[in-house]
Formats: structure tokens, C-alpha cells, sequence
């Protein structure tokens, strides 16, 4: 009888380290001694620092250096998507679960010839540049994500997300000239696709693309464009050569769009809000402005908005309109 005892507790004793150990493979992305209390969500003292230590994003400068050396493509998993996953709508895009679950998928991808990019506050060597009310929304949006995020972001190479945010978010601007001749490396030269929603006019009224070979628009809702997904992605592939860079500024649906069509042999960027932050850095403006005629998701109160454009040129490029 005292043998049977002795062997219960020992079956009982490995039976309780090898859930221990399931259990620390499980989260192996955070704290080891704060685990317990993670697992409930109540951990109030590991710095973000410790939960993310795994994840590895390349700068903004190496995630170019990929792209216009490398050709390759890059879809951005940035705060909006994330919303999105986590089964939240945003402001121009309500929530769908074939959307979420795709997003998710290509989150934790591993194409050859397609980057994923993720939010560079994820890495303090990167938070630190913000400037105050940036970190100020990053340090709100953590205390209540992070264990959520922590869970779904797996430990592997990202890129930056934020190679279109090179300006507002900063608290220095001083290397902002430099960058924008790094960023318009990606198209110089070349023929371009631009995929944008119906009044996000990228390069409208600025000189951001003065150094591309031609220019053509396909133009999209302005809200709720995943709806029309499959409408977009059909026309895209059955009108563009494979020859052309695509650049695709679509919220959630541009994330979902440049993996497909890299999947399919295109060279397409996720290129984001990269117009609207340039119109900023041209303003040298302190907060987030409205531009005149141009769409800014990000603004509460939009300027006027014309229909007309009064650059010819526009209504030239457009080769597709998907309402």
C-alpha cells in the first residue's frame, strides 16, 4: 500500500510538471515568472519590453532597403487591422469575420516575396522617438491590448508597418528630408498602379511621385471597400501587367489586396497614408490637419472635398472606378 502511494504521487508529479511545461510553451512569449498571472490577464507589472521580447521588426530604413532591392512586396498589419481581428470595426471599415480571419492568416505568414509589417512601437528602441501624445495613445493601447496582442503576434521577422508614417508621429523631423528621397526610391523610374479610395488623390496638388515613369488609378469606396473585394482584386489582375508596381492606399483591404496579388506574381506595396503625411511634412504641420480635396480618415472634420480635380492629368490616369 505504501508503494502504490509512492508511485500515485509520482505519476501526480510528472502528470503537474508536464502541464507546467505545455503551459510555459503555450505563452513562451511572456514573462516566465509573472506566466500564472498572465494567463489571467491580471499582470499589471511586466513591462511591454519583457511580453514582446521575441518579436524582431527590421527599421524603416531596412524594410525600403527590402523592397526596392529585393523587389519585393509588403503588406501592413497595423492598429486598424489589429482592431479587426480582435473583432472591433473601425471608422471606415465595420467588422467581417472572413476579413478578420484573413488578416490573422496573413499576420503569421512566410511568403518568400512578401514582407509583413507591424507597429515599430512594439520595440522601445523605436517607441522612444515618438513624440508625447503618440506614445501617450501607444501606452493607453497597450495597458488594454497587449496580452491580446501578445497572443496572436508570433515570434518571427516583421517589418515596419510605418514606412508611410515617417513624419507626424516624431518627435525630431530632422532626418524626414533624407527618408522621403529613401521612400521614393521604391517607385522611381517605373510604371505605377495606384489603388486608392475614391478621394484619396495620392499625389494630387504635391510632388510625391515626380520621379515615377507614368501613373495610373484604380479608384475605390472610401469606406467598407472589403465589400467589394473580390470586384477589386478581379479587375485589378485582369487589366495590369505584371511588369507595373502597384501601390495601394485601402485601409484593411490594401493589406489583404497586396498579399493576393503578391501571391500572384505583382510587386504590390501597401503604401498606407503615405500622401497625407507628406502633405503634413510640406504644411510643416503640428497636428493632424485637413488637406483640401483630399480625404483624411484620421481627421474628424474634413476640408472641403470638390468633385472635380483641376489637374487634367487626373481623370486621365484613372483606367477603373468600382463604386
Amino acid at each position: 500500500m505504501h508503494i502504490n502511494l509512492f508511485f500515485i504521487s509520482k505519476y501526480n508529479f510528472f502528470l503537474l510538471f508536464s502541464l507546467f511545461i505545455i503551459e510555459i510553451i503555450r505563452y513562451e512569449n511572456f514573462c516566465f515568472n509573472c506566466i500564472n498571472k498572465i494567463i489571467n490577464n491580471n499582470c499589471l507589472k511586466c513591462s511591454n519590453a519583457c511580453i514582446f521580447k521575441d518579436i524582431q521588426i527590421y527599421n524603416d530604413d531596412d524594410t525600403l532597403n527590402e523592397i526596392i532591392n529585393k523587389n519585393k512586396s509588403i503588406t501592413r498589419i497595423g492598429d486598424g487591422e489589429l482592431f479587426l481581428i480582435n473583432g472591433v470595426g473601425i471608422r471606415f471599415q465595420d467588422y467581417n469575420r472572413n476579413l478578420s480571419q484573413r488578416l490573422l492568416k496573413i499576420l503569421n505568414s512566410k511568403e518568400n516575396n512578401l514582407l509583413v509589417g507591424i507597429n515599430l512601437p512594439f520595440k522601445k528602441v523605436f517607441f522612444n522617438r515618438f513624440n508625447k501624445k503618440t506614445k501617450k495613445f501607444y501606452n493607453s493601447y497597450f495597458k488594454k491590448y497587449r496580452f491580446t496582442l501578445a497572443k496572436i503576434i508570433k515570434n518571427k521577422i516583421y517589418y515596419s508597418a510605418w514606412i508611410s508614417r515617417f513624419y507626424m508621429a516624431y518627435e525630431s523631423k530632422k532626418n524626414v528630408p533624407r527618408y522621403i528621397k529613401h521612400l521614393k526610391k521604391i517607385w522611381d523610374k517605373k510604371d505605377i498602379i495606384i489603388i486608392e479610395g475614391k478621394y484619396s488623390r495620392l499625389g494630387i496638388g504635391n510632388n510625391l511621385f515626380d520621379n515615377v515613369k507614368s501613373i495610373q488609378r484604380i479608384l475605390c469606396p472610401i469606406k467598407n471597400a472589403f465589400n467589394k473585394y473580390e470586384k477589386i482584386l478581379n479587375i485589378t489582375k485582369n487589366i495590369v501587367p505584371k511588369n507595373k508596381l502597384i501601390l495601394i492606399a485601402l485601409g484593411p483591404t490594401a493589406t489583404l489586396l497586396a498579399y493576393d496579388l503578391s501571391i500572384l506574381g505583382f510587386q504590390s506595396i501597401d503604401i498606407g497614408h503615405v500622401d497625407i503625411e507628406y502633405e503634413w511634412y510640406l504644411r510643416k504641420a503640428k497636428t493632424k490637419i485637413p488637406i483640401k480635396n483630399k480625404h483624411v480618415i484620421e481627421v474628424l472634420k474634413n476640408a472641403e472635398i470638390s468633385i472635380n480635380v483641376t489637374d487634367k492629368n487626373y481623370y486621365k490616369q484613372i483606367i477603373g472606378i468600382i463604386d
